[in-house]
């Protein structure tokens, strides 16, 4: 499904709000925003617990939120952060496969108003066992 660019900037935008409330203890902080098939959008942020194998990434939280609000199929999410050349890492990639498919469209943007990267979740990870 194509997803214009005006969607793919109100979900940077609604990232960016949730980035600014990332709970990080390290130097990264993190916002997402996923569309769901009807539409509807929801974010999450990053949440890093002090034992580092407890933290939530920002595109696993706004996943859990959309599933929490009785949604389960996504088109597209976008990751936003401070950081240059930030994707979603192979866990989230994972989440993403599960619940949008290879044809989700996956975005991310480095710095508030700056270029938005857009790929397919598929393209990002062409080997996922999803398309056995």
């Amino acid at each position: 499904m194509n997803v214009s660019d005006e969607t793919l900037l109100q979900l940077a935008n609604l990232a960016w709000k949730s980035y600014d409330h990332a709970y990080s203890l390290g130097r990264t902080k993190v916002g997402a925003a996923v569309l769901c098939t009807d539409f509807e959008k929801f974010s999450g942020c990053n949440v890093e617990h002090r034992y580092r194998c407890h933290d939530v990434h920002a595109e696993v939280n706004a996943i859990s939120t959309m599933v929490a609000a009785g949604h389960t199929r996504l088109i597209a999410l976008v990751v936003v952060s401070d950081r240059k050349h930030l994707s979603p890492c192979g866990g989230c990639l994972d989440w993403i496969l599960q619940f949008g498919g290879p044809n989700c469209v996956v975005a991310w943007q480095s710095h508030r108003g700056g270029e938005i990267t857009a790929k397919t979740a598929g393209e990002l990870m062409p080997c996922h066992p999803t398309y056995d």
